[in-house]
């Protein structure tokens, strides 16, 4: 690669750092800074809390949102396979049935282990 191509690349990274860090920045120190009773004050919906604010969810719902959100990922590389299935040709099939083959034997796997298993 050349030095002009690493200077975009550069460029990039140095971009991607500065566009989300310039405004949080800017919002704390230009913000007003009127900490009151109120403003601390825990609420819902815009009223005030009723019982204890602390809520622990079971770890079931998180292993079953990560399961969810692998295999719908997954998922998203079957369209652009799906949208040029004609001009791919028959090793891009071979391709994608073995890709859909390791999801299958993934799925089979977090079923055995108890993941996809309601309490």
């Amino acid at each position: 690669m050349t030095v002009h191509e690493w200077l975009f690349i550069g460029l990039f990274f140095a971009l991607g750092w500065m566009l989300p860090t310039i405004p949080i920045v800017a919002g704390k120190l230009l913000g007003p800074k009127r900490p009151n009773k109120i403003k601390q004050q825990t609420y819902e919906c815009g009223i005030e809390t009723v019982g204890n604010t602390w809520v622990q969810f079971r770890a079931q719902y998180y292993v079953f949102a990560l399961v969810f959100v692998v295999f719908d990922v997954e998922l998203i590389f079957l369209f652009p396979w799906a949208m040029a299935y004609n001009k791919l040709g028959l090793f891009a099939l071979f391709e994608m049935t073995v890709f859909i083959l390791l999801l299958v034997v993934a799925l089979v796997y977090t079923w055995r282990k108890g993941a996809l298993e309601w309490e």
